[in-house]
Formats: structure tokens, sequence, C-alpha cells
């Protein structure tokens, strides 16, 4: 019959569906009624019973398509406990019955009847077989095994005729005994009439439901629901508020007036908007526009705007709160500049010690690159790819410190967050902590630290329950800890556990060969950002090498990086006026700066001897081989006092050494 199908349907936007399951004679009543209901359902034939059954089904059910199932007896009950649609079973009611008895003792007078029903058995009719002179025997059954027991027995206690189910009508036969069909076409119609109802109720609530999330979804925004005609569904306050649109006057005209253009897009296209900037009603707004889709079938669409400049400001937050330089390690031990002894060293100890999960103890003066070392053996351990946490302890006052690295409950304190927060340790949970200036760190939270080193877990401000982490702890300090516990303002036992691994970062006076290649590398990252042309760069380095050698730089790489973007922000003012730019060098700007003259050589921004303004630079008075002999043997030989003895650099020095004498 047309009005079934048995094969997967797309589900059908203006009718329900009913599956229609029998394995037996009830397909055929089935089929007599579906068409008066074929204007009110999509029907669905499945010819199969219990597990095979629900296997058919699910697809229908997984598409949408199948809203109701319509089943009888046993095989309907095991659907109704495997399947997450409603089942509606076909009853049999007492006149069923007593018009299939009386059909049977018609039939066949005088012969012995047997009832096969489902579940249960009729106590009523028991007491009615004498009344009705009818030879009645009844059996009840819940699967199809029980089905032909039923049978079995009732043929062995003399019944020659079997009202009940298709399947005992059919198990009857195979045994040779006359059969009734219990369902009646009364009975299928009424579980046609609800099946259909209960389904389009099913339907309906269904489509309101996915309507209602789609909408409530967005209503953080200006959101506007459209039907598949493009008529306004539901708008809520703020699109009004972000179109400008007056309440009094006709809502949907305008909201459609204003967005009916996204809507024709997306038709046309058949594709959503997803994050366009749009210039509507003079304001900047993200706009969104996406179908609504309903059982695999569209029925309109909903449009979303929000203000541009609000997600300006959430996206400012996101990232200040989000503070991804506390979780992530950019930096690798091949990120150390130099070729020196000193930081070879530190290279060797580091990479030793990321092999390990022991605690790491930094030492060194401040702007050495202990943070630097520390996301090194980070990238370099088991670790890299987990959280990289980095915390100042003398960023924060004591209370606020404990909080951070502790976190807190719900309560835990005035001002506490609601829901409480996860400290630093449980956020660094997997990875490695960096605790800089750990020297800094308030006596009283010393012991909280020291048990979270050896316990390895962590108790949150307002919490009796203790948290297991699994983090790897570096410590970095500018400070003597060795003092500072013999002076009793750290604790010894923590020193003790800190200090395992110790590596201390030389600083940049102790390892001056590393200075040209440092610097250069430093240099050559400002020129990107600051467009500082090549030839700029090979002129400052140039200018600036005779002051790499003098300097004690007492910020050290932290110091260098700073003097060397100043470089490369002004090279032209550097080369006017030296000693404003880089106070820092004091009287060795000048010395630098006419040595240069002297020499003929280029200052950056300039010409060799004068300056962007057409100023010569005063030059210095020639120094000769006899003057540098002489100074040498003043200072007992040493190279650096002989060159700031004479005001020279050491190159200056060393070419005016290999001079030979004069006749």
């Amino acid at each position: 019959m047309s009005t079934f199908t048995s094969s997967f349907a797309r589900p059908d936007p203006g009718r329900p569906g009913v599956a229609l399951v029998s394995i037996s004679r009830l397909q055929s009543l089935c089929e007599t009624v579906a068409p008066r209901y074929a204007g009110r359902a999509k029907f669905f034939s499945v010819r199969e019973g219990y597990g095979a059954a629900v296997a058919a089904l699910q697809a229908y059910v997984d598409a949408g398509s199948v809203d109701v199932v319509l089943a009888a007896g046993s095989n309907g009950a095991y659907l109704r406990d495997n399947l997450n649609v409603p089942v509606v079973m076909v009853k049999v009611n007492g006149f069923d019955v007593l018009s299939a008895i009386t059909r049977a003792t018609t039939t066949w007078p005088n012969a012995q009847i047997g009832l096969v029903l489902h579940e249960t058995i009729s106590h009523e009719l028991a007491d009615l077989s004498a009344w009705l002179k009818v030879g009645l025997k009844q059996r009840a059954y819940r699967s199809i095994d029980e089905v032909r027991l039923a049978v079995d027995s009732l043929a062995a206690e003399g019944c020659s005729v079997i009202i009940g189910p298709g399947m005992a009508c059919d198990f009857a036969q195979q045994a040779g005994l006359a059969s009734v069909f219990l369902y009646s076409l009364g009975a299928v119609e009424e579980a046609f009439e609800r099946s259909v109802e209960l389904a389009r109720v099913s339907r309906q609530k269904e489509s309101k439901r996915v309507r209602l999330n789609t909408i409530v979804a967005h209503l953080r925004d200006g959101v506007a629901a459209f039907d598949e005609a493009g008529q306004v569904e539901a708008v809520n306050p703020a699109m009004l508020e972000l179109l400008g649109l007056d309440r009094e006057q006709d809502v949907p005209a305008q909201v459609e007036r204003a967005v009916g253009p996204l809507l024709r897009e997306t038709l046309e296209h058949d594709l959503p908007i997803e994050e366009r900037i749009e210039q509507i009603g003079g304001r900047a707004l993200i706009v969104n526009c996406v179908p609504i889709v309903e059982q695999g079938a569209r029925s309109g669409s909903v449009v979303t705007l929000q203000d541009a400049l609000v997600a300006q400001r959430i996206d400012r937050s996101l990232r200040t709160s989000q503070r991804p330089k506390h979780l992530v390690a950019r930096h690798q031990l091949d990120d150390l500049i130099g070729d020196s002894a000193a930081l070879g060293r530190v290279r060797r100890l580091a990479r030793a010690g990321a092999a390990h999960d022991a605690t790491v103890l930094l030492t060194g003066e401040s702007g050495t690159g202990k943070e630097l070392v520390a996301q090194g053996i980070h990238n370099a351990s088991r670790r890299r790819g987990n959280p990289f946490v980095a915390f100042n302890c003398a960023a924060l006052p004591e209370g606020l410190i404990e909080s951070e690295l502790f976190g807190h409950e719900e309560g835990a304190f005035t001002g506490a967050r609601r829901g409480g927060k996860p400290g630093l340790f449980e956020i660094a949970h997997t990875g490695t902590i960096f605790l800089d200036e750990i020297g800094e760190m308030p006596p009283a939270l010393q012991s909280r630290l020291l048990r979270v080193l050896q316990e390895r877990e962590v108790m949150k401000l307002g919490s009796g329950r203790a948290t297991p982490v699994d983090v790897r702890v570096i410590a970095a300090t500018h400070r003597d800890l060795h003092a500072l516990v013999e002076q009793g303002a750290f604790r010894a036992d923590l020193y003790f556990r800190l200090n395992l691994l110790q590596i201390e970062l030389p600083p940049l006076r102790e390892r001056r060969e590393d200075v040209p290649q440092l610097a250069r590398h430093l240099l050559s990252r400002s020129a990107l950002q600051y467009g500082l042309s090549a030839a700029a760069l090979e002129r400052v380095l140039t200018f600036l090498a005779p002051l790499f050698e003098r300097y004690a730089w007492p910020g050290n790489v932290r110091e260098l990086d700073n003097l060397l973007t100043r470089a490369a922000i002004y090279p032209g003012e550097a080369a006017q006026d030296w000693a404003a730019v880089f106070p820092e060098f004091g009287r060795m700007t000048q010395a630098v700066a006419g040595e240069a003259s002297a020499n003929g050589s280029r200052e950056p921004g300039g010409a060799s001897g004068s300056n962007p303004s057409g100023k010569t630079v005063p030059a210095r008075t020639s120094a000769t081989r006899e003057d540098v002999l002489r100074a040498l043997e003043q200072v007992g030989g040493n190279r650096a006092a002989a060159s700031r003895a004479l005001g020279i650099g050491r190159t200056t020095l060393w070419r005016l050494m290999k001079d030979e004498p004069t006749a």
C-alpha cells in the first residue's frame, strides 16, 4: 500500500511518524485501518519482533522520523522497555474476547476452547464458562516461547480450538488445531486513534522544545526568531535596543526591515552568517544568522546581534583573567645566548635537572634570566606540554599570596569568590610551578609551602580536605638564602628542601665574552619591532662595543635588553647626545664618542666624525704607541686599566701596540 514505507525515510515536517510493528496477523488489520489516517500521520511498517524490531526502529527514532510505535502483546511490552519513544499497545477488551468465543462456538459447536491472553488470565470468564455452556481453558504468556508452551498445554488438555494473538493462531495451525484471531478491527482502530494523537502532541512538544532552547541559548545577546516564511516569531528586548527600534510601533515589521537582508542572504546561499561585523543603525554589531532545524528539516532562522564594543571589553577581560603567560612556557634552554664557560655550565646543570622531578633552586642577581632557565627546564622535561605556572612571591600581600597559591573555598573569608577558587598549585597539576623571589615569602607561609613539598598535597583556605597534586617546583631568588636562614628570616628546613638541585646564574659582568653575541640577538629582535634597518643595527653595535667592555651591568641581561631597545628607538638622538640617551655610562660615552671621531668610525644614524645636526664631535688627542706602553707600565700590564687611563677602547689599544716603532 502507498500509505506505508518499510525503508528508512527522512522526517516529514508536516506529519508525525508512527511505526506499526507486528510479526503476525495484526499487520493485515493495521493495513486495513491505516489509509483512514494517512492525512494525519506517516506510517512505517516493521515486520520484526523484539530485539530485531528495536534494531530496525532505532534508525527511525534517531533521525526523528518516528514519534510513536504501535504494537501488541509481549512484543509491544518489550519495545516499551527498550525504546525512548512512546509505545501504544493494541488492547483487547471484554467484547473482543466474547466475540471471539462466539465465533469459535458457532463454527465448532461443543469443541473444547483454549484462550491465550497476554500477561494474565480472566477470572471473570472462568466464572462465566458454566453459564455460557462453553468448555473454556485459559493460559497467559509473556514471551514467544511461552505462547508456544501455552498452545501445547491447551492441546494436551483436549482443546481443539485456540483463541489468541497471531502467534498463538500460527502455533495452533502448526499443531493441527483450529484458531480464532483475538484482536478485532475496533481494537486496532482505537489504538490508531491514540497513536496518531499522541504522535501529534509529541511532535508539537518537541518542536516547541527545540525552538525554545535555540532562543534561550542566545538570550544574552539580541535575538530574533523567524519562521520559514521569514515572519518574526519571537524577539527579545536586547534586539530592540541594539537596533534602536521604537517599541510603540510595529515591532515585527521594524525587525524584518532591519535584518531581512541577512535572512535573504542565508536562504539564497544556504550558508549561515557567523560573527560578521555589520553597521546597523549606526552601530557596529557582530551578526550571526543560523537556520533552525527541527526533525531534520529547516523550519526557520534565528538572528543574534552583539555590540562589538562589548565583545572587545570581554576579550580584554578574558586576556587579563586567563593570564596565559602563567600557563605556558615559551622558552627553551637553547634560548640562552652565549658561549662562555659559565653559561655552558648553566646549560649542563639545567639539562641534567630537567631529566628528573627534583626541586630546583635558581640563584643569581636580578636580570640574569632565572625565569628563562625555569621555562627551559620545564620544556626539556617530561612535563612539557603541561601547565607552567609562574608566581612572584613578592608581588602580593601575605593574605593574597596564600589564597593564590593554595586556593579557597566559598565563604572562606570576606570577599571570597562564589564557588571557591583553585590555587596555583592545583592549576599546575601535572606541570611545573615557578616560585620567583622565594626569599621574599612571608615566614607564616613558609611552613605551608614546606608541607606541599613534603606531602605533595594542598589544602584550600576554609577546607578540611587535602587535595593531592603532582607538580614540579622550581624556585628562584636573588638573595642569599643561607644568610637569611642564619638571621632567622627563612626556615632552615624549607631551605634544605628547596636546595636540592642548585643552579647559580652568573652576572653579565662575569661573562663579558657573551655580551656581543647577546647584544646582537637582542637588538635584532628590537629591530623587527621598531623598524631599525640592518645598516643602522650594525652602526649601533659597532659604536656600543667599547662600552660593553667597560660597563659593570648591574641590571644584567634585563638592563642590556632595555639599553638596546632604547638604541633601536633613538638611533639618531643617541648620536647627537649620548650622555642624555645613556646616562648609565656617564663619562664613558664622551670618551667613546671622541674615539669614534678620531678613528673616523660612523656613529649610529650619522656620518664619520659628525652627527645628523651637522655639529662636529670634538676630537680627542690621539694616543701613540709610546703612550700605550707607558700606561701599561704604570698599571702593571692591565690592558683594561690602560685603556681607561688613555680614554681609548681596547681595539685601539691593540692596534697601537702592534704599530712598528718609528726609527
